[in-house]
């Protein structure tokens, strides 16, 4: 039975003219050729035209020869120290480029006679802007194409919750004039006038909110974060704690402060507060109010050191003024 078949296979290409079996040929391999061609065409447009600059880290890879292929920093030079090949120039180059002439010196030092190198940009330095401050994961992201405020803040991770809403950006070209941006929306939401542009070189920095401490006798006591350019008052801060209890001491409640030369305490009587007789001071980065209890006749040196040092390990809030 295999015979039979096999001898039919023979007849059918036996009563095929040669000359449509060789176009056939052809006909594939023209195809194939310009398959590849079109699709290195393809990847050759994908394929950013980005310079190289100084500080860029390089992975550099020669085929089949890994002690040749290395990841290399770019000096401020603009050169890379190769094993084997030593200090190259290469930038001002794109990766294509600095490929090539890669492998033109192995060619030219008699070390391969056919080199094939890839050259991948691992880190943005020169091309890069630096991300630091109150994002989840400062360092230094690429600003391919056109990158925004947002762009950027969004690449380092977002926000911290202890985010503050002032943001400077120091531009390479201009570093004694940074430009302030103030996120009146709120951390996570900003708009197109303050998203600007930014360019290769700059350095975002994002602030910290200021924490004001309210502790005792209050509904609920914690940090809260305030905006260190518009400062909040003490009636404001105890109206984020939730208000006093009714046990509170209310004639002797304490702002604690440090300063230059170490802590101060200021009384304050919040019914004098209330109907206006006494200021309702505005309080700063750092400041803990203290509403002690009624039920304590005294307030012992103790007792305020004491809620001072649970302040720190009080839960931190957000708010909206």
């Amino acid at each position: 039975m295999e015979q039979v078949t096999e001898y039919r296979m023979w007849r059918r290409v036996k009563n095929k003219p040669v000359v449509l079996f060789l176009i056939v040929i052809a006909l594939a391999l023209q195809h194939q050729a310009f398959s590849g061609q079109t699709a290195a065409e393809g990847q050759n447009a994908q394929v950013p035209s980005i310079a190289i600059g100084p500080g860029d880290l390089l992975s550099i890879v020669v085929f089949d020869t890994p002690e040749l292929s290395s990841s290399v920093r770019v000096s401020q030079d603009g050169d890379v120290n190769l094993p084997v090949l030593g200090r190259i120039h290469i930038a001002g180059l794109n990766t294509i480029d600095a490929a090539r002439t890669i492998e033109q010196q192995l060619r030219t030092r008699h070390l391969m006679l056919d080199p094939h190198v890839t050259v991948f940009i691992a880190e943005y330095a020169s091309q890069g802007a630096t991300v630091t401050g109150e994002v989840r994961t400062p360092g230094v992201y690429p600003t391919l194409g056109t990158r925004r405020l947002l762009d950027m803040i969004s690449v380092a991770g977002g926000l911290q919750p202890t985010a503050g809403k002032a943001v400077s950006i120091i531009h390479r070209n201009d570093p004694d004039h940074p430009e302030n941006i103030v996120l009146t929306l709120g951390p996570g939401k900003i708009s197109a006038q303050e998203n600007p542009v930014i360019l290769p070189g700059d350095t975002i920095v994002v602030a910290k909110a200021g924490i004001v401490y309210v502790i005792g006798d209050v509904l609920k006591p914690g940090g809260f974060l305030i905006d260190n350019n518009t400062p909040i008052s003490v009636m404001q801060s105890l109206s984020l704690a939730g208000g006093w209890d009714k046990t509170a001491a209310m004639s002797k409640v304490k702002l604690i402060r440090k300063t230059q030369d170490g802590r101060e305490e200021i009384d304050l009587d919040l019914k004098h507060v209330t109907n206006g007789s006494q200021a309702d001071l505005r309080v700063t980065d750092g400041d803990i109010i203290f509403v002690p209890s009624s039920v304590s006749k005294t307030l012992t040196y103790r007792g305020i050191e004491a809620a001072i040092s649970t302040a720190s390990g009080l839960a931190i809030y957000g708010h909206s003024f």
